[in-house]
């Protein structure tokens, strides 16, 4: 085998960046000769971990078969959401806590999932079945996915080993889990400065709903209003996006990481399986979704469900 890239979805998270790192780091110590890429540049928060734990953010790839045909994936499996070339390459291994969906492979391959909050609290585990000691700034990579899949355990896709995992990680990684999970969380709100195109690209994802297909973004910030008073220039600019890129419906959660409340702003057709997913009203394209914070459990099986209705 020869060199094997590593890495998470594109519009990388803190967790798609982190747990690349961590598995890379894994594999390196089981004597692969493995690198963590990234599809897309870090945001905010994830760049504050990076620089808190001095370390250097994964180079960016766009595709891979110009260098390996070997690869393992964190944090997703949808090729939809993968790198360009994904369907030309070899899959050795996924680790993710995802739906499994439009994934398939030519050779056998190791598949770890899990539903927990984050990939990272699986990777810890993996690193204990190898009886490998995780190094503290990994450590701190871990723990901010962690805390960022979580939204510091608000989240009701956290687990209590999410929770153990991460006062384990912080342990290992020096910091006061509390307070750095904090300001790790505002650290990615700082939106004033992104242009409508960037807010809408910081972490969405597409997916594929019966006939459709449905762009779903999410911005993390403290204040609602802030993000709202921008409203008609993000709905243009999810109608433009839905053209270029051949979206049926394109969904905005704007959450708030200090009430984990959050409001929906829709742009695109069919609007009315919106409507019936959440059992709402929308009004001015919005609705409040109390208490809503996770996308992959409180958005996507919801929709999906009122599509194939």
């Amino acid at each position: 085998m020869g060199k094997v890239l590593v890495f998470g979805h594109k519009n990388p998270d803190t967790d798609a960046i982190g747990a690349a790192m961590a598995f890379a780091n894994l594999q390196k110590d089981l004597g692969v000769d493995a690198e963590a890429v990234a599809l897309g540049t870090p945001n905010e928060e994830t760049q504050f971990a990076l620089d808190h734990f001095g370390l250097k953010a994964p180079r960016v790839v766009e595709k891979i078969t110009a260098e390996t045909n070997d690869v393992m994936l964190v944090d997703h499996n949808e090729f939809q959401q993968s790198v360009a070339d994904i369907e030309d390459l070899n899959i050795l291994s996924v680790v993710d806590h995802h739906r499994i969906a439009n994934f398939q492979t030519a050779n056998p391959l190791y598949y770890r999932a899990e539903p927990v909050g984050c990939t990272s609290t699986i990777v810890l585990k993996l690193y204990k079945e190898n009886s490998i000691a995780v190094p503290a700034k990994i450590a701190g990579m871990m723990l901010s996915a962690i805390v960022s899949d979580t939204l510091l355990f608000k989240s009701p896709t956290c687990t209590q080993e999410d929770v153990d995992a991460a006062n384990e990680l912080a342990g290992i990684a020096g910091v006061d889990l509390n307070s750095y999970g904090l300001d790790l969380l505002k650290a990615g709100t700082n939106l004033g400065d992104k242009s409508e195109a960037e807010l809408l690209d910081l972490d969405a994802k597409s997916f594929p709903m019966a006939d459709k297909t449905v762009r779903i973004a999410q911005i993390n910030t403290v204040d609602l209003d802030e993000v709202f008073a921008r409203q008609a220039a993000l709905r243009g600019a999810m109608l433009a996006e839905n053209v270029k890129n051949g979206y049926d419906l394109f969904l905005l959660l704007v959450t708030n990481v200090l009430n984990s409340d959050s409001e929906l702003l829709v742009a695109g057709e069919p609007r009315e399986k919106v409507t019936e997913a959440f059992k709402i009203e929308l009004k001015n394209d919005r609705a409040f979704l109390p208490g809503v914070v996770s996308r992959k459990k409180q958005i996507v099986p919801q929709l999906t469900e009122a599509f194939e209705k």
